[in-house]
């Protein structure tokens, strides 16, 4: 962290800005009674408005009752309505959630998002109930593509798009994405995201463009056109989806890029720096803004009717209409998911409302449109933008989604032409950070070897937001039409006569001239993808172990880097002659042999034109942005080498570092997510089942996935008492995990839950380790805790913890742990878990103590 910034933070916090969510300071009241709009400018949209649509919009208005109008601001998820619900309600839109598909079904068919969208659309059209026949409309996360349908052209994420730094090329992105996903029948789409990431530890980094708001700004406008079509010309024909410009405002500026935190920037840094993207993305004339989880100065953004109507609908000029994402508006001091007057009253037209919240969010709407607690003239603005959209996008004139354009006709859906245009973003965003003796381009006629876990696996390559929410549990077969980075190797060096040969661990049987390898961070998303610091792989140096191993025999090692930020990497630099940051490429990964490599007449096929749009730090804590007045990182932004230029990074960069973190915090197994290198199993009886969903059931237990603080951070397990049931964490990869550390640090094993019910029948924390002897239990240990369990407040997240030597005194090694946790029972149970860890010198205090 820069200076400036320490003593900003450090004068935030005596002044008491320094915070999340909490009752507002006298400060903070002093701070709101300066808010100015004079400093946000008035924007001419390309689309004006209409006469014609206004009358339309007053006459539909003024037949609607209050129930029809506030359904038209609902917006529930699939996996939570009926095309029965949507008859007899009316919900004037939709959306599908990373993760969320047609029949609960990953490998669900573009035809079977067409029946969805139809049924849905009929069933909103059918005033037989609800005496309404305004269509309804689908929004979707196409944030890289259409990147929720299996065979879909993934692109590279917007981290490698702000790195290729070409506008015309994001504008046919754009378009192509609007063809894919009107091919399935959806109407509108969640993007672009035009955060200005400040802080590379945040989880959605690679969702922004750049750190600097200039290739924001003239992104935003590029989307917006590729989406919508341009206003006069082909504006929300019959190939266009309605954009979303997200999320307003400052989310990529939050303190320690805390997602959903609390930015502090003054207002005039937040229009400066975290709303350009709106200046271009408005001009171009977006007809929806998504607002943001995070807060300014302590108020959440949701809730802030100065920054939603003030700023953005009255001086902005922005008359579309503004949604929240999921479940945002329950965050706002006094909410919860089922009633939020002050995110209406604020300004927010649209609630995104997932889960079974929609029904008594919509009743207490209307009853406090009734008691006087929103103003009917707010409602009435609400949905007039809503209905001005839909009048804009045509959507009372369009035919209905299974009879539109391209609806059905699924050879759209990875066609070729769109895999081209992806192909040519792969190769733009790629950025040459180190080259030495010009080791790149590599002649296709050599012996090569890809190792890497990266190497051949286009569901790691493509990231977070790609089939499923995470990104997580995808194989290549899951991706049709893809390609993974070895594929595009091995059919050029196969072509030219070379030898290649594919192993993850680095192992040959012949010595190869030269080695790629391709390694970097696993797929998340938002949340669960925040960190501490920048450091790759720490305490698990797997990565550069394989380079060292290489180097070591005397191979010349190319390291192609997969993340999605920019991290601190120095010791894999200096095992490696060449280094590549690829970010996250989507589908085509055989587009990055088209750079690395030379064509059969031994010339340069595609020269590098990535350049860094983010600086790339000098130290694992560094938060560096362009133009900060101190500024002096590894790699400044717009750094890239191209061929037969000198490469100038050292290979012999420093590789030690002191962190400035609670070290008390151990071994995290579960935190909103899954954490490395673990995986989660079921098991009943004999029965085990890796967890690859968000619900899923054995004989005698149930999981599903729920909502702590965010999207799915949390999970709820049902026993039956059918027999003996539970979850296990184990060892993803096969090895046995060190945790020594734990029991030296004399830690806890600390379980965060909410228990439903009384607890009747013994509940087992087991733990166990690798060996012969552990197939007769010498190496397994079980701690009953239902009587922590019982002794923990009911219906209430609490912290139930076991001393790790419970573990240790019944023979577990801690250098050799395979299942760090396994909770089972016999008997009927319910529980939800949100984080499993270890607590360093947690022992002492620990719920269960065996001394």
């Amino acid at each position: 962290m820069n200076i400036s910034k320490n003593i900003l933070l450090a004068a935030m916090t005596m002044t008491g800005l320094f915070a999340c969510t909490h009752d507002a300071t006298d400060t903070e009241l002093a701070h709101a009674k300066e808010h100015k709009t004079d400093i946000w400018p008035v924007i001419v949209s390309e689309v004006p408005q209409d006469k014609v649509i206004e009358d339309k919009v007053k006459q539909l208005l003024a037949s609607m009752t209050l129930a029809q109008k506030v359904a038209q601001m609902i917006q529930p998820e699939i996996r939570d309505i009926t095309p029965e619900d949507m008859r007899k309600y009316g919900f004037g839109s939709y959306l599908n959630g990373g993760g969320a598909f047609p029949n609960n079904n990953k490998h669900s068919t573009p035809q079977d998002w067409i029946d969805l969208a139809e049924s849905m659309y009929q069933a909103s059209i059918d005033d037989s109930v609800d005496g309404s026949t305004i269509p309804t409309m689908w929004g979707t996360d196409a944030v890289h593509g259409h990147n929720n349908v299996i065979g879909a052209t993934l692109f590279p994420h917007n981290i490698g798009l702000g790195a290729a730094n070409n506008p015309d090329l994001i504008e046919k992105i754009a378009k192509v994405t609007a063809t894919e996903v009107m091919t399935t029948g959806i109407d509108w789409v969640f993007a672009p995201t035009v955060a200005t990431v400040r802080d590379d530890r945040w989880g959605r980094t690679y969702e922004g463009y750049s750190e600097d708001p200039e290739i924001v700004k003239r992104y935003a406008a590029s989307i917006v056109h590729g989406l919508q079509g341009h206003a006069g010309k082909d504006f929300l024909g019959n190939d266009r989806v309605i954009s979303t410009v997200k999320h307003f405002i400052g989310d990529g500026g939050t303190v320690a890029g805390d997602d959903q935190g609390d930015n502090i920037e003054s207002e005039q840094a937040l229009f400066d720096i975290h709303a350009q993207g709106y200046v271009g993305g408005l001009t171009a004339g977006a007809q929806s803004v998504m607002a943001s989880f995070n807060s300014w100065h302590g108020k959440k953004v949701h809730g802030s009717k100065h920054l939603l109507n003030d700023v953005l609908k009255d001086k902005m000029g922005f008359d579309g209409f503004v949604v929240g994402d999921w479940n945002g508006h329950g965050q706002i001091e006094g909410c919860s998911n089922e009633s939020c007057p002050q995110a209406v009253n604020a300004g927010l037209d649209i609630f995104m409302v997932p889960t079974d919240a929609w029904k008594p969010l919509l009743e207490n709407t209307i009853a406090q449109v009734q008691a006087g607690d929103i103003a009917m003239s707010r409602i009435d603005d609400a949905v007039s933008r809503i209905l001005r959209v839909k009048f804009r996008a045509g959507l009372f004139d369009k035919p209905s989604p299974a009879k539109r354009q391209f609806s059905g006709k699924t050879e759209l859906i990875g066609h070729q032409e769109h895999r081209e245009i992806a192909q040519q973003a792969v190769r733009e965003s790629l950025v040459l950070l180190k080259n030495n003796d010009n080791i790149l381009p590599l002649s296709p006629k050599l012996n090569i070897l890809m190792a890497g876990d990266a190497a051949h696996n286009i569901g790691k390559q493509s990231g977070g937001w790609t089939i499923t929410w995470q990104g997580t549990n995808n194989e290549n077969t899951d991706f049709p039409g893809g390609s993974s980075i070895y594929d595009g190797f091995a059919a050029q060096v196969n072509l030219a006569g070379g030898k290649i040969q594919l192993s993850e661990d680095g192992s040959f049987s012949e010595k190869p001239d030269v080695a790629i390898v391709v390694f970097g961070e696993e797929p998340y998303a938002e949340g669960h993808g925040d960190r501490a610091n920048l450091v790759y792989q720490r305490g698990n140096k797997s990565d550069l172990a394989l380079l060292k191993q290489l180097k070591a025999q005397g191979i010349p090692v190319v390291s192609v880097f997969i993340s999605g930020r920019p991290m601190w990497v120095n010791a894999e630099l200096n095992a490696s002659d060449a280094f590549v940051a690829a970010w996250l490429p989507g589908s085509e990964g055989k587009a990055i042999a088209d750079v690395l490599l030379k064509g059969i007449n031994d010339k340069v096929q595609h020269d590098f034109k990535g350049q860094l749009s983010f600086s790339w730090p000098k130290t694992p804590e560094q938060i560096v942005n362009r133009f900060d007045a101190v500024y002096d990182p590894l790699l400044p932004y717009g750094f890239g080498l191209k061929y037969g230029e000198i490469s100038t990074l050292s290979s012999d960069l420093p590789e030690t570092y002191q962190l400035t973190e609670d070290l008390s915090v151990g071994t995290q197994v579960f935190n909103a997510k899954v954490q490395q290198p673990w995986k989660m199993n079921l098991f009943s009886g004999d029965e085990q089942r890796t967890i690859t969903s968000s619900t899923q059931a054995l004989t005698g237990i149930k999981y599903r996935t729920i909502d702590k603080v965010i999207q799915e951070d949390a999970f709820k397990i049902t026993l039956m008492g059918d027999n003996n049931a539970g979850i296990q964490f184990i060892s993803g990869n096969g090895f046995r995990e060190d945790l020594s550390a734990e029991q030296e640090k004399n830690a806890a094993l600390v379980v965060k839950l909410k228990r439903e019910d009384p607890i009747k029948s013994p509940v087992y924390l087991s733990m166990s380790c690798e060996s012969e002897a552990d197939k007769l239990g010498s190496c397994r240990a079980a701690v009953n805790i239902s009587e922590a369990l019982n002794k923990a407040a009911q219906s209430q997240w609490v912290d139930v913890s076991v001393d790790v030597n419970c573990f240790a005194k019944q023979g577990v090694s801690f250098d050799k742990i395979v299942v760090p946790f396994e909770l089972s029972s016999a008997g009927a149970l319910s529980l939800s878990i949100s984080q499993i860890h270890f607590q360093g010198e947690g022992s002492e205090t620990a719920d269960v103590q065996c001394k």
